[in-house]
């Protein structure tokens, strides 16, 4: 595998610029990293960036802010991070500093983090607008409120608090929608980790062992490959555990005849892989197992064919929706008069009750509208979505005959929309009957 690369200081910096030249005249902007989260007493969670945060620096520790002042005397960009310090970094790990936080990050200005309420206010002297995650948190709106009090009671001598405060997260998530080329090249080594998990999952799953098992060789893979951290919580989910839509237990025995549905990617630079897929544990599909499956199969493809520039986003739904609808009356799952009146009604939510795909990115459910003026936006190249159908039958549905009843199965590849279509990230991993157990009957001792 090639070597992974995060994206480049000049990319953060452009940006940083593209925000500011949406911005009406004397605005600023302010934007505070993630903090460290407790899981408990005093043992903390990884750390994790803030993704909007990350997104316009590239700066991977704690309790920081980002203040972006175009035109201010002092420039532009502003950043407050952590001082040097030699005894909190031999417990804590290495900090940044002011010097390094101007040099590498490409800012104007950079502060000790005990300095925020002392020049905050002086930032935001003069600004008519003030842009922040409005609402994201209460701290953070109490803060903003008190920097602006501030000013309002210096007023006699000249100062002026903004009068206009804005919610950065529309602005700044319509630009996180469409991915760069080098956010592109993450996005496809993420991808690349995750599925060589899968296919590793793939090839050792046995009946009888446990579903945390398989959890482990995901997170031993993605780690051995250069993630350290799963996108999310992985989904290990064998029988009628599959029918639980984000179970995560993973905690129960793979049995003989059942099919195992895994929902596992890795984040790599910040940038998340979201992969499913669905298989029999003993490495053969039974007959209404493969009857099911090929139908969830068939709707996913004919979704993939609905990314491309020009089709709304909720396009690969609809034709989700259709293809599984059909194949739920022929197999006498559902009964209408019509497959549109079914579809018009939504009985197919029965047995498939969420939607086909969402955004992907630096959230696993990433940022931007799916929906412009109330209408499904269309979609452009440089967005990256998935495309998941499934098909869950609970195990205590008794409107189903008994042979259907507690199978789980879902589906779901990681696709860039091109400029003449798409272009599957995830498609190494074996996804039709025949492929499936053609890598599984390769597994000795099967």
């Amino acid at each position: 595998m090639k070597s992974n690369k995060p994206v480049s200081q000049d990319e953060y910096d452009q940006r940083r610029k593209a925000l500011m030249a949406q911005l009406p005249t004397h605005s600023v902007v302010i934007i505070p990293a993630a903090e460290i989260r407790y899981r408990n007493n005093d043992a903390d969670h990884a750390f994790r960036q803030d993704s909007d945060f990350f997104y316009l620096t590239g700066f991977n520790e704690p309790d920081a802010w980002l203040v972006l002042t175009p035109g201010h005397t002092d420039g532009d960009c502003h950043l407050f991070v952590l001082p040097k310090d030699k005894v909190q970094e031999i417990w804590t790990g290495y900090r940044t500093g002011t010097e390094k936080a101007m040099s590498h990050y490409q800012m104007n200005q950079a502060y000790e983090l005990n300095k925020l309420d002392e020049r905050l206010p002086a930032l935001l002297d003069g600004r008519e607008h003030l842009y922040y995650p409005m609402g994201r948190s209460e701290a953070l709106d109490q803060k903003i409120a008190s920097w602006c009090q501030k000013l309002r009671q210096k007023a006699r001598a000249g100062a002026i608090a903004p009068e206009s405060q804005h919610n950065l997260l529309p602005l700044l998530h319509e630009m996180r929608l469409k991915k760069s080329d080098q956010e592109l090249t993450i996005m496809r080594q993420a991808a690349e980790i995750s599925s060589q998990a899968h296919c590793q999952a793939m090839t050792i799953c046995q009946p009888e062992m446990m579903e945390y098992q398989l959890e482990a060789e995901f997170i031993y893979y993605f780690m051995r490959s250069g993630s350290r951290s799963v996108a999310y919580n992985t989904i290990v989910g064998g029988g009628a555990n599959a029918c639980v839509l984000h179970y995560v237990e993973n905690d129960q025995p793979l049995k003989d005849g059942d099919l195992v549905l895994i929902d596992a990617g890795c984040e790599l630079h910040n940038y998340a892989a979201d992969i499913t897929r669905t298989f029999p544990v003993n490495g053969r599909f039974s007959e209404d197992q493969a009857t099911l499956y090929q139908l969830v199969l068939d709707a996913q493809l004919a979704a993939i064919e609905q990314v491309k520039p020009g089709l709304d986003c909720h396009a690969p739904h609809r034709a989700a929706v259709r293809v599984l609808t059909r194949g739920l009356m022929d197999l006498g799952l559902l009964s209408g008069s019509s497959l549109d009146e079914l579809i018009d009604n939504e009985s197919y939510r029965q047995f498939y009750m969420h939607g086909t795909g969402h955004w992907l990115g630096l959230d696993v459910h990433d940022a931007g509208r799916y929906k412009v003026n109330g209408q499904s936006r269309p979609l452009e190249a440089g967005m990256v979505l998935t495309v998941e159908p499934g098909l869950y039958i609970a195990l205590d549905d008794d409107s189903v005959d008994e042979r259907w009843r507690g199978i789980g199965i879902r589906i779901e590849d990681n696709v860039i929309v091109t400029r003449d279509g798409h272009e599957v990230i995830t498609q190494d991993v074996p996804k039709t009957i025949a492929e499936i157990e053609q890598l599984m009957a390769a597994t000795p001792n099967r």
